[in-house]
C-alpha cells in the first residue's frame, strides 16, 4: 500500500538532509527532522511508575530503567527486557521508542518492563560490549525476579532496530551460556545479517521513492556494521548478526517488519531461517510505515496495533 499520507505529505522536509547524524548536528536540518516526526496528534501520556537502576555487568554498572504498573497485586508480574535501536551507536531511555514504548506496554500488559541502557559503539566501544551488558542485564533481571516483583519463567526479551540484533543475540548467548531462554522474543525492524539481502524489484522500486536520509543502503549498513563490530562484517558471528547463527531451540519469536524499509529483508529472511530451524515464528508486516514506526507513538493506528500485539505478547508468554 501507498506510504501512510501524514508521512508522504511531510517528505520534502527531508530533502538535502543526508543522514539521521547530520540532522542532529545541524539545528536548521533537526528542526525539519522534528517536523516530520511529529506525530499526528499530542502522545497520550501513560501513567506508570518508573524509576532508575542498575544492574551489575562484566564492563561496570548497566543502567535500567524499571517501569511498573500502578494496580496493586501480589501475584508475580510478566515482564518484558527491552532495547532501544539507534545503529548500536545512538538512543538512549528517554527516545519514544524506549521509553513511549515501556510505558505502554507496562500498562496494557500489567507488566514489568525493564529499559536497559546498553552501552553503546562509540568513543572505541565495540562489540561484544553492547551485548555483553544486554546479556548481563536479563540475566540480572531473571535473579532478581523476587525483587522486581515478576515471575522468571515469564519473561520476554525485545528490541528494536539495533536492538532487535541484540535482544536475539543475547537469547542464543543465554542459550548457550547459561542454558535458559526467556519466553519470548519480540524483534521489531530488526537487523540481523551483516550484509542486507537484496529486495525484490517491486520492494527496491517502492523505496526508490524515499529521501535519501531514510533509507539503509548497503554503504550505510556496512558503515554501522564495522563501527559496532570493530571489524569487517565478515567477522561477524552469530551472537553480532543473529543470521550466521545456529537458531535451533530458540524460544518463541515474533518478528514486525516496517514496508517502506530497506532492513525489511533482514527480519523477513531472518523469519524464514528462524521457521527452518524449527522455531515458533510469526512475523508481522506493517503497510504504509517506515524504519522506526515505534518512535511516532500510538497516535497511528498501525503502530498502536504493533504496541497492543507486543502487550498481547508479554501478557501470554510463559503463562502456565
Amino acid at each position: 500500500m501507498p506510504l501512510h499520507p501524514a508521512l508522504a505529505d511531510r517528505l520534502s522536509l527531508l530533502d538535502g538532509i543526508p543522514s539521521f547524524e547530520a540532522g542532529f548536528t545541524d539545528p536548521a536540518m533537526r528542526a525539519r527532522m522534528d517536523a516530520f516526526f511529529l506525530p499526528p496528534a499530542p502522545p497520550t501520556t501513560v501513567d506508570v511508575d518508573a524509576r532508575d537502576d542498575e544492574m551489575p555487568g562484566p564492563h561496570g554498572p548497566i543502567g535500567v530503567r524499571v517501569y511498573t504498573p500502578r494496580d496493586p497485586t501480589t501475584a508475580a508480574r510478566p515482564a518484558l527486557v527491552w532495547l532501544h535501536g539507534g545503529g548500536f551507536r545512538m538512543g538512549d531511555l528517554n527516545m519514544p521508542e524506549a521509553d513511549g514504548v515501556a510505558r505502554r506496554i507496562c500498562a496494557a500488559a500489567g507488566a514489568v518492563v525493564v529499559s536497559v541502557d546498553y552501552r553503546l559503539a562509540n568513543g572505541g566501544t565495540h562489540y561484544p560490549v553492547p551485548l555483553d551488558d544486554v546479556v548481563a542485564a536479563t540475566a540480572g533481571v531473571r535473579e532478581n525476579a523476587g525483587r522486581l516483583g515478576i515471575d522468571p519463567a515469564r519473561i520476554t526479551l525485545g528490541g528494536a532496530s539495533a536492538g532487535g540484533n541484540l535482544a536475539a543475540g543475547a537469547a542464543l548467548r543465554l542459550r548457550d551460556e547459561l542454558g535458559w531462554q526467556p519466553a519470548g522474543l519480540v524483534l521489531v525492524y530488526p537487523v540481523a545479517h551483516a550484509v542486507i539481502p537484496p529486495p525484490s524489484r517491486a520492494l527496491a522500486a517502492e523505496l526508490q521513492a524515499l529521501p535519501r536520509m531514510l533509507r539503509f543502503l548497503p554503504d550505510d549498513v556496512d558503515s554501522i556494521t564495522r563501527n559496532y563490530l570493530g571489524a569487517a562484517p565478515s567477522a561477524a558471528g552469530g551472537y553480532a548478526m543473529p543470521a550466521n547463527a545456529i537458531l535451533d531451540g530458540l524460544c518463541p519469536v515474533v518478528v514486525v517488519n516496517a514496508e517502506y524499509d530497506d532492513l525489511r529483508t533482514s527480519g523477513e529472511a531472518f523469519t524464514g531461517a528462524l521457521a527452518v530451524a524449527g522455531v515458533d515464528v510469526r512475523q508481522i508486516l506493517v503497510r504504509g510505515h517506515l524504519h522506526g514506526f515505534l518512535n511516532y507513538g500510538a497516535e497511528y493506528d498501525e503502530v498502536r496495533a504493533v504496541l497492543d500485539l507486543m502487550a498481547e505478547t508479554v501478557g501470554r508468554a510463559g503463562r502456565r
